[in-house]
């Protein structure tokens, strides 16, 4: 007697009828991988959907008012908005009418409403408008710290930069727009594969651009205030981090696209810029501004080691600053020297590093205020 097959429940097969009468086979796991496939996609997106939701609260409650014209906060608003919105309908596309069962494994949309295409291109044409205020604040940002340069390396900078938006801006409206046409047509097979990844590229490639542009003027800058002794931590070392972070944790959502199961993992990039950026602001603003003082481990800059410690506590009194700022040494100055900041002595009293360093923040938060970061 013949040995019959093991019969697997889990793999089995059940059959369903379309419109027109013709019946067709469905397997369990075809349906399990189906709502597996929605139900990570949600989440994605609902957790983008709550970061974005936190953050404009945050933002809206704890900007100064004087910060709140600023085109930077204006763009931060804006992106923050338009991609809660854009994940709000991205969750409700995969939870509407195109994500039922028997419409999906049918291909038949004939009972979609047209609310729902509204969703579908809506939702896209929103992830443009985002990337677009992402591009023009990240532009802004790169002229800001950039206008120190040379005015010949600051326009090739800025040329450059500007080509490289409009090439991602470019490659993002190609796809909405062959997308939105798929989606009316209700032509899924398009070849929309290689528009969508060079989207992604583009879109990383340029993230990477103007971060490595922004992160390279601010570590000179700081190093250049590490040869002064003026090394504590303020908002300039704090925009330098947030700007590593966004150069190094968007790529590797990028790169987990094409290595991951997860569906939509490259949706996270504009995202996690879109946080980012106001977020660096938020912490920025957040520390204390005016003095600021160095560690007593770093010692003050040559040239100011020969101050007596009471010619410098002179001048703290009169300025209204503490005398315990002072970490200069307290060893006699040479005759050159005295002559160079006899000047100086005499006008103001010695100049300490804290002084030094509270008049360079304040310089460089007077610029970054401007901007609004």
């Amino acid at each position: 007697m013949a040995s019959t097959p093991s019969f697997d429940p889990f793999t089995q097969q059940f059959t369903l009828v379309d419109g027109s009468g013709v019946p067709f086979n469905v397997t369990i796991p075809e349906v399990d991988d189906f709502i597996l496939y929605n139900l990570q996609i949600c989440i994605n997106y609902g957790a983008q959907l709550g970061a974005c939701f936190v953050l404009l609260v945050l933002l809206l409650v704890l900007t100064k008012a004087e910060k709140r014209t600023s085109k930077i906060f204006i763009l931060n608003c804006i992106s923050l908005g338009i991609n809660l919105i854009r994940n709000v309908l991205m969750c409700l596309y995969f939870t509407g009418p195109f994500s039922e069962t028997y419409a999906f494994f049918a291909d038949d949309f004939s009972r979609v409403p047209s609310s729902a295409f509204g969703i579908s291109i809506a939702a896209t044409v929103l992830s443009l408008l985002v990337l677009i205020t992402i591009e023009c604040s990240l532009l802004l940002q790169v002229h800001v710290v950039c206008k120190t340069l040379r005015k010949k390396y600051r326009q090739i900078i800025l040329i450059a930069s500007v080509n490289v938006a409009l090439l991602t801006i470019g490659f993002r409206f190609a796809l909405v727009v062959m997308n939105s046409e798929a989606t009316m047509a209700l032509q899924y097979t398009l070849p929309l594969d290689w528009i969508a990844s060079a989207a992604n590229i583009t879109t990383t490639v340029s993230i990477c651009w103007f971060c490595t542009a922004f992160v390279t003027k601010l570590a000179y800058a700081l190093v250049q205030r590490h040869k002064l002794g003026l090394r504590s931590f303020g908002p300039m070392k704090i925009v330098f981090i947030m700007g590593c972070q966004t150069l190094i944790i968007p790529v590797i959502f990028s790169v987990l696209e094409y290595t991951s199961d997860i569906p939509e993992m490259d949706s996270n990039v504009i995202t996690l810029v879109t946080i980012f950026l106001p977020l660096s602001s938020l912490w920025a603003s957040a520390t204390p501004e005016g003095r600021q003082t160095l560690t007593p481990a770093i010692s003050a800059p040559k040239f100011l080691r020969s101050f007596r410690t009471s010619n410098a506590t002179n001048w703290t009194d009169n300025q209204g600053l503490s005398s315990s700022t002072i970490q200069c040494d307290s060893s006699p100055i040479s005759s050159p020297a005295r002559e160079r900041f006899a000047g100086i002595v005499e006008d103001f009293g010695a100049p300490t590093p804290a002084d030094i360093e509270a008049a360079y923040a304040r310089r460089i938060n007077l610029a970054m205020a401007r901007q609004g970061l």
